[in-house]
């Protein structure tokens, strides 16, 4: 059975990190994300979230972190081992649901 934790060590929390990230990465959008991946070397992927003051006020960026990391937590299993994925917000990602959320992230790795 699949480990349903969100443990210290899957989180991505360097500045470092999420540079080397943003450089090195491949990107994928949607019409409310961005995400790059890039491989990490480790025997686990880890998930680093990025949500600007355009999206909205600190409740709505806040909760938009939430969902994404409890899609992450959810699904972790599904998502391509032992890489780094940093998800960005993008406008109108504060208005968005779980299940929303869930289906637009989904529909990215699907076939990868």
């Amino acid at each position: 059975m699949a480990r349903l934790t969100f443990r210290n060590e899957e989180r991505i929390r360097k500045r470092a990190d999420f540079q080397r990230i943003s450089r090195v990465g491949a990107k994928i959008q949607t019409p409310h994300f961005r995400v790059t991946i890039c491989p990490n070397g480790l025997s686990h992927s880890r998930l680093g979230v990025t949500v600007g003051k355009k999206i909205g006020s600190a409740v709505q960026r806040n909760r938009v972190k939430r969902l994404v990391r409890e899609f992450f937590r959810l699904n972790k299993d599904a998502l391509p081992g032992s890489s780094d994925l940093l998800v960005m917000a993008r406008e109108g990602a504060g208005s968005l649901n779980f299940w929303q959320v869930s289906e637009e992230l989904k529909g990215l790795f699907r076939g990868r």
